[in-house]
């Protein structure tokens, strides 16, 4: 069999906040729009819990009238406007599995808050969530499936359900006996784990300590140890260059101002290193066969796809 057309090739991602698709894959997003691909995002929560980085927006954090989730919908509408998303979803429909929020512990790594609603997405029955997402799989019908790796990137309870739904219901939609009510059985060829490169991080943080930069990043030292969500530069099989999207990406981070600031590290990075950092995008293929280019990792997530 041949290899899918552009206009065949189908991506979904499954991400726990509206934001997390835009900072992790949004050139790759934004590449494979313009290709042809139809791309799917899947949002699982709205992000109640959320920071509010925008002054006289506080009145709506969760501790007060509660309308940040509302209010991330219309920034993830926007973000996915600049990168030529056109079908984007929420898990189970809009609102249905609140954002769980998130503290951290003595290590500094991101756990779940002391007090956990029970509609919280990290409470959600693992079997009920993943159906919600078997009937998006069996009606989209992906080649491939991008999603966080088993702790969620960095720890936070939502992206580690994420995962979760993600692989469960990536099994469940490729049983031929399996809920038929859901649709059609369909077996995803290719998953991958999104990741961020170790050489790469410590890259950037050279170039903000040359800069004169010693806070942002916490102060992490380029040549000490890193965080949990960098990935050593051999676990990662593949690279997409997007760097003729790196633009749309900065615009699209922008539009999620609640939660990304044009003051914060993420901006103070691509000031430093620009499309260097944001163009190119990592992640680990856990599942399907690679497609190797002369530098060892694959250049196109639809490498092999018959």
């Amino acid at each position: 069999m041949s290899a899918p057309t552009p206009e065949a090739r189908r991506l979904l991602l499954v991400h726990a906040h509206p934001d997390d698709e835009t900072i992790g894959n949004g050139a790759t997003m934004a590449k494979y729009v313009s290709e042809g691909a139809l791309v799917t995002l899947v949002t699982c929560t709205l992000g109640e819990e959320g920071e509010i980085l925008v002054e006289g927006l506080d009145h709506l954090a969760a501790q007060q009238e509660d309308g940040l989730g509302l209010h991330r919908i219309a920034e993830l509408e926007e973000a996915m406007r600049l990168l030529g998303v056109t079908d984007y979803r929420f898990l189970g429909g809009p609102g249905r599995y609140r954002d769980t929020g998130m503290a951290t512990d003595e290590r500094g790594f991101a756990v779940p808050p002391p007090r956990v609603r029970d509609d919280a997405f990290w409470r959600a029955d693992l079997t009920e969530a993943s159906n919600d997402l078997v009937t998006i799989v069996r009606e989209v019908r992906p080649q491939v499936l991008v999603t966080y790796d088993e702790v969620g990137s960095y720890g936070h309870p939502d992206h580690i359900q994420a995962h979760r739904v993600a692989m469960y219901a990536s099994i469940l939609a490729a049983v031929p006996s399996y809920r038929l009510d859901l649709g059609e059985p369909w077996e995803i060829a290719k998953i991958y784990w999104n990741s961020m490169s170790e050489a790469r991080m410590r890259e950037g943080l050279r170039h903000l300590r040359a800069s004169g930069d010693a806070v942002t990043f916490e102060g992490i030292d380029p040549e000490g140890p890193l965080p949990p969500f960098v990935t050593p530069d051999e676990l990662i099989t593949t690279q997409i260059d997007g760097s003729d999207f790196v633009e749309a990406k900065l615009k699209a981070m922008a539009a999620h101002a609640t939660q990304i600031s044009l003051e914060g590290p993420f901006f103070a990075l691509s000031n430093n290193l620009g499309s260097q950092v944001w163009g190119t995008e990592f992640y680990r293929l856990v599942k399907g066969g690679p497609g190797l280019f002369d530098g060892g990792r694959e250049s196109d997530l639809f490498a092999g796809v018959a």
